[in-house]
């Protein structure tokens, strides 16, 4: 029997896709940007680091020549390395550039529908949505209402959010409905039953998640936890995930992946946060997953911290620090087991703004067994999803061509 392990590196994009300018993402290329950015200087930070990002093993694994393959040249600056699995990069055929809609393309069900979204930068909410917010959560108003980063409308709204008792509102570009509270303050599982109101409020508006983000500290020094929760639309069909459940096997979900996939097609959840931390939980539920099993996990600080920030030095740091982790994970490897490396969608640090990059993504395959081949841009996320159901063999996916054969 095989096990299937998936490691997504949230909004790890490798160049934009031919479509990117209907998305105001023309040039987009989280990867190559990190990578030049680095190699001209611009990431040293105290003397911490200088030149070329180091990252050997992604490079034995691929990562350049994903890069290659998504747009016509390698990255500069590094060493020409043997690779050692398959490698290519997938396009996205789903509407958006959403959390949800490449998580459930890569598993078989592309979003071929619009989301709804939020798009005015401020004022950004129906009165009408907020004044059913207010009233069934017995609140004396909310704050923000507007588009933002997480970490920064914290800052500027979180003493008058204390003081208040008002819960802080926001969007981005993704179809979210997102609410910031203090954990102590506002309280936890007050912040949650709130979000399940919105949850049922904005369904009306086809909006993907709502998303609870806590945080605790001081004014001048607060930090968002590891207890967010994201509120999701089931997936409209059955994924990868439902079939391998439905035919006997297991799915353990790390992190947020639970919740993109509203619980469904998940026999095991484990909670945790930061990219230290959720690489430490994958390579233990590895160490002990049963034959016929898919371990899932997605490494959200590469979004939510670098990306949606704009912090390119934390980003390439990042990158760096998962790169010396992976040969841990090659050790658990038993035959018949097969690793997935790739992303959602892109979220270049080096470009204006705070959103997602319409980008191609990284599909990097390796296990024992598995010999080195250049894959091509594959037309779909969901390419993955078949060929791990090939792998594992599971019934053929509605989308997707396997690349084993």
């Amino acid at each position: 029997m095989s096990r299937v392990f998936i490691l997504m590196l949230d909004s790890f994009g490798v160049g934009a896709t031919r479509d990117a300018k209907k998305y105001g993402d023309t040039g987009a290329d989280t990867f190559r940007h990190i990578a030049e950015y680095a190699l001209a200087g611009k990431c040293d930070k105290a003397g911490v680091r200088s030149g070329a990002l180091q990252i050997p093993n992604l490079l034995r694994l691929g990562i350049n020549g994903a890069a290659t393959t998504s747009q016509g040249k390698p990255v500069a600056g590094f060493p020409e390395t043997p690779i050692i699995g398959l490698y290519g990069c997938a396009e996205e055929i789903s509407h958006g550039k959403d959390t949800q809609s490449g998580h459930w393309e890569m598993a078989g069900v592309p979003v071929l529908f619009d989301w709804g979204y939020f798009r005015a930068p401020t004022e950004c909410f129906p009165p009408v949505l907020l004044n059913k917010l207010v009233a069934r959560g017995k609140l004396s108003g909310v704050l923000g209402n507007k588009h933002a980063s997480g970490t920064v409308i914290i800052e500027e709204l979180g003493e008058e959010h204390q003081r208040t008792g008002k819960p802080i509102v926001y969007t981005s570009a993704d179809s979210v409905f997102q609410i910031a509270a203090h954990e102590e303050s506002f309280g936890l599982q007050r912040l949650y039953d709130l979000c399940e109101i919105a949850r049922e409020l904005v369904d009306e508006y086809h909006i993907g998640r709502v998303i609870a983000r806590p945080f605790l500290g001081t004014p001048g020094n607060y930090q968002r936890t590891g207890n967010r929760h994201d509120y999701a639309i089931p997936p409209h069909a059955p994924t990868l995930l439902d079939d391998m459940v439905a035919h006997g096997g297991q799915v353990i979900a790390i992190g947020k992946i639970a919740d993109i996939y509203a619980n469904q097609g998940v026999t095991k959840s484990v909670r945790a946060s930061g990219n230290k931390v959720l690489f430490e939980v994958f390579l233990e539920e590895i160490a002990r997953a049963p034959d016929h099993s898919i371990v899932f996990v997605n490494l959200v600080d590469f979004d939510m911290v670098f990306g949606h920030r704009r912090d390119v030095t934390g980003y390439a740091k990042a990158l760096e620090d998962i790169d010396a982790e992976l040969p841990k994970l090659e050790k658990l490897l038993k035959p018949g087991d097969m690793v997935v490396i790739t992303a959602d969608h892109g979220c270049d640090p080096t470009m204006p703004g705070s959103d997602h990059t319409r980008e191609c993504v990284p599909v990097l395959v390796f296990g024992p067994g598995i010999k080195p081949k250049n894959i091509g841009k594959r037309k779909t996320f969901a390419d993955i999803g078949q060929t791990i159901a090939a792998h594992l063999k599971l019934p053929a996916l509605k989308y997707g061509t396997s690349f084993l054969s």
